[in-house]
């Protein structure tokens, strides 16, 4: 992995460094691995997250085909700073 620091400016480097590493999953996998997880948690812990992501895709189609409502879209916070008053 790879991030390129501008302009000396280190700050922005890491912040984009955590955004990569965030997305590829390592702090989640490095808090799995802080302890041991018996195998029978272990098999409970994936079966968990494997109807999860199922239920998350089922979603996910059903908004895509109009069944259910998709989410509402987010409101900027200076959205309403430009519009004329009345």
């Amino acid at each position: 992995m790879k991030v390129d620091v501008r302009d000396n400016n280190v700050e922005q480097a890491l912040r984009a460094l955590k955004k990569k590493l965030q997305r590829e999953g390592v702090f989640r996998e490095m808090k799995e691995r802080r302890a041991y997880e018996k195998p029978s948690e272990r098999r409970v812990r994936e079966k968990q997250d494997a109807i999860r992501r199922a239920r998350k895709a089922a979603r996910k189609q059903a908004q895509r085909e109009g069944l259910i409502p998709g989410p509402k879209p987010k409101v900027r916070a200076g959205a309403g700073a430009g519009a004329p008053r009345s």
